[in-house]
This record gives C-alpha cells, structure tokens and sequence, in this order.
C-alpha cells in the first residue's frame, strides 16, 4: 500500500480536510494496521511493540501524515493500559476499525518535557468534575473524535501523584482548539479547557494515579517514533545516494568523489546504529520495570536524535541549493527528523535523564 504513498500523494493528503485522506486511514484499517497493537480482547491482533516498530518504520519511509500516533500509539495506547473493561470494549473496537480518532491531550505550554508538570486542574462537582486548563501541541485534536486529557485533582503541579486521566469530548462547552499545521506537515492544537463539565464514567484508570500509565504510555510512544524515524533516515539516505548518482560536476557525478562517498558511508552508519537501539529499547520497553524502560528509551532517543541531524543535514547539503527547496522530499524528511527529536524530550533531556537513571 506504501507504494502508492508517493510524496506527490503525501502532499495532496496534507491539503485535505484535517491534514490527512480518510481513505488511506480506512486502508490502514482494512489491512490491520489499526489493530495491530490494540490486545486481542478488545479487537486487536495483540502485537508487540516490536511488531508496531517495524510497521512505524515502514510508514516514516513513506512520511505518512495520517494520525497513527496520536490516535493508535497514544490514545488506545493510553485505553488499553488504564481503561476499564467496559472502556476498552467501547473505544478500542471501533479505533482497530478506523471508527474512532483518539488524541492525548497532557502536555502544556509551561512544562518544557517534565511530565508530571499538570497545572490543568480537575475538581469534584457532585459526582463529576470540572476541567480547567491549557494543552499544546495536542496532534491531530480537531479531527479527534475523543480526547484524552490529564488534569490534577490534588497536589502542587509538579507532584507526581494527584493527576487523573479523563475522556472529553471535544465538542463540549468549554473546549477551544486553536488547530495549525506543524512543520513537518502535520496538524495539532492548541487545547483551551474552561469549566468542562465531565461525569464520573469519564475517569480512565485511578483517580490521581495517572503518571505511571502515562510514564509508560510515552516511553512505548518515544520507541515508535524512533522506529519511525529509521524509517525517515533510511529513506534520506536512499534519496541522497541516488542523487550524487545523477548530478554532475566537474564533467563527472558528485558520487564518484572519494570525499561524498565518505560522507554517505557515515550518514548509513548512523541510521543503522539508531535502528539497532530503537529495536533493542522495543524488545524492552513491554516487559522491563520502569527504570530499565526508561533506560532504553532515552538511549534510543539520544542515539535518533544525534543521527537524524546528521543525516538531515548531510542529505540537504549534498543535494545543494535544490535541498532547500519545497519541491525536494530530503527537506520534508529533515524537518519530519527535526520535530521527532522534539517531541517528549529533545536529545539533551534524554541524555540527563540516561545520566539520572544510570
């Protein structure tokens, strides 16, 4: 199906209602990529992490826009670990099935990549709660059909304990999105919460004892994008060999000179190094205790970090001028790498937090 992913395609769907084609989304579906790491109780294929990885890697190959993070890595990610059985039944069917669009809605403009920096507060009102607060960078929030958000029911903002996970509809009285497209070509919002009114049946997982799960949540969501970006290098580097095959200069292609030959070996190098950590942090992160999990991430995360700037930044320059330019595909996946370094921890966050762990 990738083949016909072409970055022609890839371009029209960034123009459609959303930022993605909800055709290529139902093929997803129809081949069970959907389902593929949703557990077999509730719809899913039960996959591994490993088995996401190697269907992430396939999809940053392609640049693919569609919400399959946000929605499958994230959100059902977040319903599988803390949602009750009759929660589980209701969303993770129908996201396996491409009915529902999920987006989790926990990072905020002041918490830089602390976590468990929740300011958005949740307080009891009968036997709901209401829900005031800021989000950023919520991907794929105008098309969700669900989001999921964190707030804090009790502590100071920084307490690790006292956050709650609640299902909103974003529909509701009080939720303002401010929606845009990121650099990369994708879409995300920012997420305005005053006094929105959710029942007690919106609770996913303990009450304030949400950080584990959403710990959890986003070190299996950092190896996915790891694999993603693998996917992303190896595409880049493929495209730029095949252009020091064709340009010329001096008479001859820039590929026979020694000194560029060089530079591509190093560029393959460090994709296949940040691949071989992606997948040994893969084989890790279902079955290690927090700590080792967390280990192995952010090596992995460093490890990608560090090789896509490399590779972007080669791959761009030895296209020349022409690398800069809109039209050419090396710039798309220089800016896809840029913004996978960012998100849940640049390279130098995850180096401290790999030194904290050690």
């Amino acid at each position: 199906m990738l083949d016909d992913y072409a970055f022609e395609a890839r371009r029209k769907n960034m123009e459609m209602d959303g930022g993605f084609s909800r055709a290529v989304w139902a093929q997803f579906a129809e081949l069970g990529w959907l389902a593929l790491a949703i557990p077999e109780a509730n719809g899913g294929l039960g996959g591994s992490t490993g088995d996401a990885a190697v269907l992430l890697e396939s999809l940053g190959r392609g640049l693919v826009v569609e919400p399959y993070h946000s929605t499958v890595v994230l959100g059902a990610g977040a319903v599988a670990a803390a949602g009750s059985i009759a929660q589980k039944n209701e969303i993770l069917p129908e996201v396996a099935a491409g009915k529902r669009l999920l987006a989790l809605a926990h990072v905020e403009p002041r918490a830089r990549f602390t976590l468990n920096h929740v300011e958005t507060s949740a307080i009891k009102d009968g036997g709901g709660y209401i829900l005031n607060g800021e989000k950023a960078i919520v991907h794929n929030a105008e098309t969700a059909d669900t989001l999921i958000v964190s707030a804090r029911v009790s502590g100071a903002t920084t307490d690790h304990d006292g956050v709650t996970l609640f299902l909103v509809d974003p529909a509701a009285k009080g939720v303002t999105l401010r929606s845009y497209p990121t650099i990369d070509g994708l879409r995300a919002s920012e997420v305005t919460l005053e006094a929105v009114q959710v029942g007690g049946e919106a609770i996913l997982g303990t009450l304030g004892g949400a950080m584990p799960v959403i710990e959890a949540v986003v070190d299996r969501a950092c190896v996915l994008l790891c694999a993603e970006a693998a996917g992303a290098m190896d595409a880049a580097v493929i495209l730029t060999v095949e252009y020091m095959k064709t340009r010329e200069q001096f008479g001859r292609p820039i590929g026979t000179f020694q000194v560029l030959q060089h530079r591509a070996v190093e560029m393959l190098g460090a994709k296949d190094f940040s691949r071989a950590l992606t997948y040994r942090a893969a084989s890790v992160v279902d079955v290690a205790g927090p700590r080792e999990r967390s280990r192995a991430v952010s090596a992995a995360k460093v490890e990608m970090g560090r090789s896509g700037k490399k590779i972007g930044q080669e791959g761009v320059q030895l296209h020349g001028g022409m690398g800069m330019t809109d039209d050419m595909a090396i710039g798309h996946y220089f800016k896809r790498l840029t913004m996978i370094d960012m998100l849940f921890g640049n390279t130098d966050h995850h180096l401290r937090r790999f030194a904290r762990l050690g």
